[in-house]
């Protein structure tokens, strides 16, 4: 009784796992038909069917591989990211204990396989005992053919997953995973070759995917090459950033922003960061405050930017701008503190924040807003920015060379203008969309315009009081000068006997005194009269 209960249930649990392979197979080929018309709505319920036969087979290779290139037509990058995690190269796995260290997945994936994945083992039977007569060639051949066709050795994943993060602004891993799928599926086209035998045709459906592999391997190629470029000039600008070439830097930055091809928008709030320290460094604080700003519009929680924008602020004395960044960045931090990890997924780039340093910076923002608020209140809330630092003008200068200065902030920095760059960056599904992102350039950048406004028509009031002075003081000097060159008049005497009357009397009454002085002296002898 016990035998047939168990041979009824091994029965009814066989006969429920060939119905579920014979409803994938269903699901697998209507999705591979609904995405062989490459319409988005049709590949759109592909991704559905794909779903609900992973969800009975959830390690189905086939279902896996048409999911993920489903979702790369659709440009849902973020969603193949999520879905194959585990190959991306900066996601670490932390072991737990004592000494946690931090493996790359991507690592353990692209691993040789072992003996027994080729060779799994089987149950000694009787007639494996029997011998046959074979051939070496058939053999090599068949084991060859055996090596082809495993399971795990789909190089699929890493080609569109680095499809994927090439488009997120990962390109250090998706110029790993795509070189990795590139040389798996090279190995695995040489398999296949050698497996065939030499006198046998190919058939139609073997030459059309050997032109699909050929098509994602140029494809692949052509990405590797941009990437290889983009990493390029950006570790250029970032040598030149730390030798100090300003100029040298922003050029490189500009080179991988301004290209032909358009750029990742998460990769680019990283360039526009470093072209803003570039431009710090250089003494163009405005030009480096715009570039926070594009980081900020593409990016809003971008930490380096904010960080970078709040030390500008406060650089030419913009207190209460910059206690709003350093306000918005503490809670950010507040955030990941209280989640306890950076926002986002893993895989997302940080720009080099780190979560163990986010604690420490918490507490020296602290302080720093704190000291900030009090200087505020010392002066009254009455803030003296430093518009020759934003403007880039000496102290002292002409208003020649301030017009001039103005006028290239003001062509460079409208806001009408400002939301150009939006058109040469790629949003992936996790960023905002393009339009918000202009809006906020847009806002951002009125912002700087009245500051700049503001500080020319400051500059200006203190150029002309200064020139009005200088000339006060020329001309003040070219008086004294004139008085100083004046010529002694010799007639003054005939002048003054010919101009009036009252000067004539005067005259006459000091000569007839001199004349009465000098008879009196000539009786006593003083004058000798020969």
């Amino acid at each position: 009784m016990l035998d047939l209960t168990t041979m009824a249930s091994s029965e009814k649990k066989k006969h429920w796992w060939v119905s579920n392979r014979k409803l994938v197979g269903k699901y697998l080929r209507e999705a591979r038909d609904l995405v062989a018309t490459r319409e988005h709505s049709n590949v759109f319920n592909a991704v559905g069917l794909l779903d609900a036969a992973l969800a009975l087979s959830p390690r189905h290779e086939a279902a896996l591989e048409l999911k993920a290139r489903s979702l790369l037509f659709l440009r849902r990058f973020r969603e193949v990211a999520d879905m194959l995690q585990d190959y991306i190269p900066s996601c670490a796995k932390v072991g737990t204990g004592e000494g946690d260290s931090s493996t790359s997945v991507g690592s353990a994936a692209s691993a040789p396989l072992n003996e027994e994945r080729f060779f799994p083992r089987r149950e000694k039977s009787v007639s494996a005992c029997s011998f046959r007569c074979f051939s070496i060639a058939d053999l090599k051949r068949k084991v060859l053919a055996g090596l082809s066709s495993i399971p795990g050795d789909g190089h699929w994943r890493y080609l569109v997953l680095g499809h994927a993060c090439s488009r997120l602004g990962l390109m250090e891993d998706a110029l790993v995973l795509l070189q990795t799928g590139r040389r798996l599926a090279a190995a695995a086209s040489r398999r296949r070759s050698v497996s065939s035998s030499g006198d046998s045709f190919i058939s139609f459906s073997d030459t059309v995917g050997s032109s699909g592999a050929a098509t994602e391997s140029e494809s692949a190629s052509q990405l590797i090459s941009h990437i290889k470029l983009l990493l390029r000039r950006t570790s250029a600008a970032a040598a030149a950033l730390e030798v100090g070439a300003a100029s040298e830097a922003v050029r490189h930055f500009s080179k991988v922003l301004d290209g032909r091809r358009g750029v990742p928008a998460a990769y680019a709030a990283g360039c526009f960061v470093g072209r803003a320290s570039a431009h710090r460094l250089a003494g163009r604080l405005a030009e480096a405050i715009a570039d926070c700003n594009r980081a900020l519009a593409v990016e809003p929680s971008c930490i380096t930017a904010l960080r970078t924008r709040a030390d500008l602020l406060e650089a030419v004395g913009a207190i209460l701008d910059c206690l709003r960044d350093l306000d918005h960045l503490k809670l950010l931090y507040d955030s990941i503190l209280r989640d306890g990890k950076l926002p986002g997924p893993s895989w997302r780039p940080h720009h080099g924040v780190r979560y163990r340093d986010v604690a420490t910076e918490h507490r020296a923002l602290t302080a720093r807003v704190q000291q900030l608020k009090n200087q505020v209140a010392a002066t009254g809330g009455i803030v003296d920015v430093d518009y020759y630092a934003l403007m880039g003008v000496r102290r002292g200068c002409t208003k020649s060379e301030l017009e001039r200065a103005n006028l290239l902030l003001m062509l460079r920095h409208k806001p009408e203008k400002s939301a150009a760059f939006v058109e040469r960056l790629e949003f992936g599904d996790d960023h905002r969309d393009p339009d918000s992102a202009r809006d906020q350039a847009k806002m951002s950048a009125t912002i700087l315009y009245r500051l700049l406004q503001k500080g020319y028509s400051r500059i200006t009031a203190t150029v002309m009081e200064q020139e009005a002075a200088a000339a006060a003081v020329v001309e003040r000097k070219q008086v004294i000068r004139e008085k100083n060159s004046m010529p002694i008049k010799s007639n003054f005497l005939l002048e003054t006997t010919t101009s009036s009357p009252t000067a004539t009397a005067l005259f006459q009454g000091m000569f007839c005194r001199d004349i009465t002085a000098a008879g009196s002296v000539l009786p006593h002898g003083a004058i000798p009269v020969k």
